[in-house]
Parts: structure tokens; sequence; C-alpha cells
């Protein structure tokens, strides 16, 4: 899984997990013209630019726990992926089988104002 935008950390991710989102409902246009851009799916995420890219539109978010730090990543190319991302500074493995689950508990949290999503992939699953 590819990282979009910058992360604060730069530590590699040792875990992801990428949710469905429900889609948008079409914006109301009240003149002819190009439709507005989506906005972001949480108030949390904020734009994380893409040096390679100026066009794109990337919003992120971290936040960090104990040994490890979650990064929401949310690009308005495909509105219906939200993907999470857990980096941590192991570079010889992957995420130790105990913190899957907290992990995956911090992911739900930060995503508790959208409601439940489903995963349409993950590694490693719990």
């Amino acid at each position: 899984m590819p990282s979009l935008g910058v992360a604060r950390s730069h530590w590699p991710v040792v875990a992801w997990i990428r949710l469905k989102l429900p889609p948008a409902p079409a914006p109301m246009m009240l003149t002819p013209g190009v439709p507005p851009p989506p906005q972001p799916p949480l108030d949390i995420l904020s734009p994380n630019p893409v040096p390679t890219d100026a066009r794109k539109r990337v919003y992120a978010f971290e936040e960090d726990h104990d040994d490890w730090t979650v990064r929401l990543v949310w690009d308005a190319d495909d509105p219906e992926l939200l993907e999470a991302e857990c980096r941590a500074p192991y570079y010889d493995r992957r995420l130790p089988p105990s913190d899957v689950p907290k992990f995956w508990a911090a992911v739900k949290t930060l995503i508790a104002p959208i409601g439940p999503l489903p995963v349409e992939a993950a590694d490693p699953r719990p």
C-alpha cells in the first residue's frame, strides 16, 4: 500500500487497514460547471500535500501512542477509501501480534464519528 502525502513520523508502515467509506451524496449544483471537490470524511483530517504532485488533494491525521503512531490518510481522487497506517520503529519485522488489536481499536476510535466501516483489506488482520 503506497503511503500518500508526507508523514510526520518517518518510521516504516508495519500494519495497515483500508476501509470502505459510504458513497458521498452528489453535490447540489446551483450554477453550471464543474462540481466542487469532495470534502474529507472526518473533521480531524487536515491537508497533507504530496510533494511530487501539487494537484493531488490528500488529507491526513496522525496520533501518537506508546510505541507507535496511527496515521489516517484520505485521497480526494479515491473518495470511497480511508487508509489507516501503523508506523513504528520496527525496521526488520511487522507489528507484534500483541499490538495488532490495539492498533485496530485505535482506528475504530478515530473513525467513530463516521460509524463502523467495512474493511476492504488489512495487513495483518486480528
